[in-house]
């Protein structure tokens, strides 16, 4: 199943939904159904969910608008159960940027509460007693719409400010941080306190909420990941491509065989090679998933095969950048050029083992 749907573009930014989406969608409707709903409430609480996820859409683009401004993409947004991602092309290291970017999702909430609060007659509420505004709560009006629309937007901003790294809360308090101790250290007491918070909200989910599960999970694992990310790159700050490249590596011609590739592949521990060129110029990437589907026709050139559209990494290039493009990339593969000539490769796995021997020298 496809994991995505995409809906459309708002400032050339996808704006996509998650498969797993739709189970939100029929849970509200089963619901509906159990309590024998009338149609006019089904259509009220599927209206009202569509435009807090609107709401949500809103304050994904507030964190891409700043972003913007800083020089930094912003590649989609997804609409999950829980709530929006937006997939930013980086987050930038400098704490000011960061905070002005991760607060301006909840400023987004806060603002769209503020018109609504204006234009919902709140009086008109405050003025009713307990039994009439329970009924008044009840009733499927446009004004009702409105006023749940407000809450909602409240609860987001009141919400994503909660200190659990990576939520924008999380990052604003990271952010804080970084600009008294640096950018690891700041990281490393936002994971922890995200962490204990995630505890929280896990154990408050299993007493009553299982979103919060869900929620809770995704605070823990993503603020590991980032903890990690950040380790990693100031281990790499300060390196260059060419003390962690491969460079005993086997290259093939765009006019050899799927065969002599085989052969080279069952012999040995390299999965992926770099094609070249006569004046070893890089021609493309013969990828192992690629060898292993063209395996029946073992006579056909690796031309016909090869991965052209190949960006290659610099040799003098940091190897921070490098490693930023091995976690992005679906095949975390790339040959390593001076001048336009191959001097050899990187992948995933030597990166890996590079972080293991400097994180020996510096923790």
């Amino acid at each position: 199943m496809k994991g995505n749907l995409n809906i459309g573009r708002v400032l050339g930014i996808k704006i996509k939904i998650h498969w797993t989406f739709l189970f939100l969608l029929l849970w509200i409707a089963l619901e509906q159904i159990r309590s024998q709903a009338s149609d006019e409430g089904v259509l009220f609480n599927l209206a009202f969910v569509g435009i807090v996820f609107f709401c949500v859409v809103l304050h994904e683009l507030g964190h891409a608008s700043v972003a913007k401004r800083f020089g930094v993409q912003t590649k989609k947004i997804t609409l999950y159960p829980i709530g929006g991602v937006a997939s930013l092309e980086r987050i930038p290291e400098d704490p000011k940027q960061e905070f002005l970017i991760a607060i301006a999702g909840p400023l987004v909430n806060l603002i769209l509460a503020i018109l609504l609060y204006f234009a919902i007659p709140i009086s008109s509420y405050t003025s009713q007693s307990f039994g009439e505004l329970l009924i008044s709560l009840n009733t499927f009006t446009f004004q009702n719409l409105l006023l749940y629309t407000f809450v909602a937007n409240i609860s987001l901003f009141v919400f994503n400010l909660i200190p659990a790294f990576p939520m924008d809360g999380g990052r604003i308090f990271r952010a804080l941080l970084a600009m008294f101790m640096d950018r690891v250290k700041a990281t490393r007491v936002a994971v922890v306190v995200g962490q204990f918070i995630a505890v929280l909200l896990l154990l408050i989910g299993l007493l009553y909420n299982p979103v919060l599960i869900f929620i809770a999970l995704f605070i823990f694992i993503s603020a590991y990941g980032e903890n990690k990310f950040v380790k990693h790159n100031a281990l790499l700050k300060d390196h260059m491509v060419k003390e962690a490249m491969l460079t005993a590596i086997t290259t093939f011609t765009p006019k050899d065989t799927i065969k002599d590739v085989i052969d080279v592949l069952l012999t040995g521990s390299e999965t992926n090679f770099v094609i070249v060129n006569n004046d070893n110029s890089v021609a493309g990437i013969l990828y192992r998933d690629d060898v292993i589907k063209h395996s029946k026709n073992r006579s056909k050139s690796i031309d016909e095969v090869m991965t052209k559209t190949h960006h290659p990494i610099l040799v003098n290039s940091n190897l921070k950048e490098a490693y930023a493009r091995l976690v992005k990339d679906k095949k975390p593969f790339f040959a390593v050029t001076d001048k336009n000539k191959l001097v050899g490769a990187i992948d995933f796995s030597n990166i890996s083992e590079f972080i293991m021997l400097e994180s020996q020298l510096h923790y």
